[in-house]
Order: structure tokens, then C-alpha cells, then sequence
């Protein structure tokens, strides 16, 4: 998948706002912090798509982009720790899960991960809440860049280690670096794969 284009659509706080599902959707979400910006912008191989800031909390809306004129790309508001009241806190998850649940042409979830930690409370949860509710989800590792091979190759085993607990299989997982490129060539062929699923089943309709 090469990227031509890549252009803003929409911004709202409504799943029922959201772009005619007419077009393949992906989103990414990820704790406050996570380098998903970054990421987006990385990907698209456009340095101002996605608004990027030093301060947790910054996406606050559902962030709806078009790439090649053919496929939705969707920055979504992180979880966890972000500078914002409870209520605040509770409407981003309300809103979060809302479109999750209800947007029907999104074919993943791209959940970031950052590498340099071990495995979080907070996003086993997140990861074990979308299976029990059968969301498909890619788990993407952030900054790999930022740690050595050795300790980013552990932490990521002992995830796969903890989700195999749970789970009898593992999602798809890729390693990604934003200012690297890690990942990048990857990433968008597995986008191109959905891409091609899409069109089949809309073809069997």
C-alpha cells in the first residue's frame, strides 16, 4: 500500500456524526502519551496530519482522516492518565466505546503499546475488554527506538505471555519506530490486506 494521498475529514464527539461508513476504517488508540500522533503522521508519511503535543490528553475528539481517497484512518482520544476532570475522563470513555462498538465498516482497532514498559494494568484491560466484546484489534509497539533490542524484545514477551493466559491465539502485533520508520512497510501492507477483505465482501453482497 503506498500512500498518495492523505487528507483531514471531520472532527465530533458522536459515533452518529462519523463519516457514511461506505469507505474500510482503521483507528488508533493507545494511553495518553503513547506516540500515536506521531505515529499516524509517520504512516501517512505526513508530518502535520494527526496534531501532535508534548502534553497527554491532547486528542479529545474522534479524529476522522481519508487516505487515497479510499480508506478511513481514525485518531481516537488515548485512556488512561491525561490533565482532565473525572467527568471529563468519563465522557471520553462513553464516547470511545460508543464508537467502538457501533462503527461498522471499522475492520481494527490499532491499540498502541509503548515498548519500554512492562506489560500495564491499564492496557491488558483495554485489550481484554475489545475481546470479550469481539472488536478486532492489531496491537501496534511504540518507540522501539527508544530502548535496547534486548529489553524491547523482552517486554514484548512477557505481553504475549500474560494475553496467552487469557487468550488462546494473539492479534496481529508490530513493532514500530515514528522517527525510524519501524514498522511503517508492514503495517500499510496489512492495511492493503484489509483493504482487499473489504472490497471481497462487498463484492459476495
Amino acid at each position: 500500500m503506498e500512500i498518495y494521498s492523505a487528507e483531514f475529514v471531520i472532527s465530533n464527539t458522536d459515533v452518529s456524526k462519523c463519516p457514511k461508513p461506505s469507505l474500510p476504517e482503521v483507528a488508533f488508540i493507545g494511553r495518553s502519551n503513547v506516540g500515536k500522533s506521531s505515529l499516524i503522521n509517520m504512516l501517512a508519511n505526513k508530518k502535520d496530519l494527526a496534531k501532535t503535543s508534548s502534553t497527554p490528553g491532547k486528542t479529545q475528539l474522534i479524529n476522522h482522516f481519508i487516505l487515497n481517497k479510499n480508506m478511513y484512518w481514525v485518531d481516537l482520544p488515548g485512556y488512561g492518565f491525561a490533565k482532565v476532570s473525572q467527568n471529563q475522563r468519563r465522557q471520553w470513555t462513553k464516547m470511545i466505546w460508543n464508537y467502538i462498538e457501533q462503527r461498522e465498516n471499522l475492520m481494527t482497532l490499532f491499540v498502541l503499546i509503548d515498548s519500554r514498559h512492562n506489560p500495564q494494568a491499564i492496557d491488558l484491560e483495554f485489550i481484554n475488554s475489545l475481546g470479550e466484546k469481539g472488536i478486532p484489534f492489531t496491537i501496534l509497539f511504540t518507540k522501539t527506538d527508544k530502548s535496547t533490542q534486548k529489553e524491547v524484545s523482552a517486554n514484548i514477551d512477557e505481553y504475549k505471555h500474560q494475553l496467552l493466559e487469557r487468550w488462546e491465539t494473539l492479534p496481529p502485533m508490530f513493532g514500530t519506530s515514528a522517527i525510524k520508520r519501524n514498522g511503517r512497510k508492514e503495517i500499510l501492507k496489512f492495511m492493503d490486506e484489509l483493504h482487499g477483505s473489504w472490497k471481497n465482501t462487498k463484492t459476495e453482497i
